[in-house]
């Protein structure tokens, strides 16, 4: 048996050995997806700042609000936003049902797989398809459609499943977030239903800290049963002036990260910027042709154009996709 009286020198390698160990252990890159950078180091040295009792920016955990958009943020949104999928896969399932949807636009241009047409009715053509095809059934007979419909459907460019296309980089950062004690809210321009269904499993976000547009619902007793039926009709909209509306609504304290892609999440971060003390403003901006898409100021889909000049103005953080993030999707790694 070794004597460490006899030896100090070797007890002392041997506790340095043990300390060095422990500090890898305890203080691995939380963002390993993230290039360096200043994207990457903007967020760390925020989570630093607001987490450390001894700064001047700390906040205590309770204030410690977050909040992202979804579509094009949290996972992709091209060539159009998941939830029209949806709609579109189900005008063609009802269509049997409805013999006029075969000459009534936009019904019949989602038939017909003209999507020129159907685009070119713009957002009320849209929420039209929506309110068709999600009204008339109970909130849990639409929440099992949702189900169904996630872990079947397939992206048409991917050919995988639709939650394989949220960001790698962005889920390292929820957790991150929450590790230091962060209440993580999505906040989307998407329909609150259409996303509560699936967002622990994919995104660890609770379906009660999901802000979305809301479609009206209606309490009726079906087979003598209590139940919410949802009406073609929507009640609110989550989007552009109505994300800080919402987050007001249903969170009741103003963030102080926000996260978003658009130009309709400008509000929200406009309103995060204007809280005292320490804030973060994150815009996801699209810069990878290759791995997902490049796009910003002429885009149909997900616009950035006034939402960039004034990050850039007011210095946000601005996380260029090509360069930031050395993953996009989950699965890269999988295929590594």
């Amino acid at each position: 048996m070794i004597k460490y009286k006899t030896y100090p020198w070797l007890l002392i390698s041997v506790l340095l050995i043990f300390s060095c160990k422990e500090q890898v252990t305890e203080n691995p890159d939380p963002l390993p997806s993230w290039n360096e950078g200043s994207a990457k180091q903007s967020i760390i040295n925020f989570v630093n700042e607001v987490t450390d009792e001894n700064n001047a920016n700390f906040v205590k955990p309770v204030d410690r609000i977050a909040t992202f958009d979804n579509d094009g943020t949290l996972w992709s949104e091209k060539p159009f936003y998941f939830q029209l999928f949806f709609a579109i896969d189900r005008v063609k399932e009802l269509s049997s049902e409805h013999p006029e949807w075969k000459t009534t636009q936009p019904f019949k241009a989602v038939l017909e797989n003209d999507m020129k047409t159907l685009f070119s009715f713009g957002e009320h053509g849209l929420v039209e398809l929506v309110m068709a095809t999600h009204a008339g059934m109970t909130t849990e007979e639409f929440e099992q459609i949702v189900k169904d419909w996630i872990t079947t459907a397939k992206h048409p460019r991917f050919k995988r499943p639709f939650t394989d296309l949220v960001y790698q980089p962005m889920l390292e950062l929820l957790s991150y977030l929450r590790k230091n004690e962060f209440k993580t809210f999505i906040v989307s321009g998407g329909g609150i239903e259409f996303m509560r269904p699936w967002v622990n499993e994919v995104y660890g976000i609770p379906a009660e800290q999901v802000i979305g547009s809301v479609g009206k619902v209606k309490f009726e007793m079906r087979d003598e049963k209590p139940v919410l039926v949802k009406l073609p009709a929507i009640d609110f909209i989550d989007d552009k002036d109505g994300k800080p509306v919402g987050i007001h609504r249903f969170i009741g304290k103003r963030p102080i990260a926000a996260f978003g892609n658009s130009d309709g999440d400008l509000q929200m971060l406009q309103w995060t910027e204007i809280r005292n003390g320490k804030r973060l403003m994150v815009y996801i901006h699209h810069t990878d042709a290759e791995r997902e898409w490049a796009y910003d100021r002429k885009s149909s889909v997900g616009r950035l154009n006034k939402g960039l000049d004034e990050a850039n103005e007011k210095g946000w953080t601005v996380v260029d996709m090509k360069n930031d993030w050395n993953v996009i999707y989950p699965f890269e790694l999988k295929d590594k």
